[in-house]
């Protein structure tokens, strides 16, 4: 009889180990998938500049497009929160694809070598992006789910473990095509 409770209580803190410290592992790839995603963030960030200049230098009187990607960039960067991050870079995304948009009102643009080489490096980057965006995802999905579910989720709570924000579109206008009018 006391056999059988020994094995129960070693099997017990087994699994409490066990599972606290996949919570701990599934925290750190949280961590390390959004410090990835911020790198090519970063990286898209520096861009912006350079392909402002090069957009302003034919379309100056589209002012307005311009200074909300500068004003989506800044945004972006001065982020402090996972979640803040989130919506501002959803923003910013949006916001570039206001400066693609433009492109194809302005032809000599669109054959400017150093707009089509920012143009690419862009869209590099945006890819990179997105594919740090879906592992981060898939990070959160798995740690959001072990908190939510039975019996790990005891642990959780006991231990404050809280779910984290997925990083998706939060405004439906970001679903929407952009419409440049002149």
């Amino acid at each position: 009889m006391i056999w059988v409770l020994l094995i129960l209580v070693v099997l017990c803190v087994g699994y409490y180990i066990s599972t606290f410290n996949g919570f701990i592992r599934l925290q750190n790839m949280i961590e390390e998938a959004f410090s990835t995603m911020d790198v090519y963030l970063v990286k898209r960030a520096e861009l912006i500049p350079n392909l402002v200049n090069v957009v302003k230098g034919y379309a100056k009187h589209e002012t307005d497009t311009l200074e909300k990607v500068i004003a989506a960039r800044n945004a972006a960067q001065n982020a402090s929160s996972n979640a803040d991050k989130i919506e501002a870079e959803n923003n910013l995304s949006n916001a570039i694809r206001g400066i693609f948009a433009l492109s194809e009102s302005y032809p000599e643009l669109k054959a400017d070598n150093n707009f089509l080489l920012l143009q690419k490096q862009l869209n590099d980057i945006e890819n990179d992006v997105a594919n740090s965006r879906k592992y981060y995802n898939g990070v959160v999905r798995q740690y959001n789910t072990k908190i939510q579910s039975f019996p790990s989720s005891l642990i959780a709570n006991a231990k404050g473990f809280v779910r984290q924000p997925l990083f998706e579109v939060s405004d439906d206008r970001q679903r929407e095509n952009v419409k440049v009018e002149f």
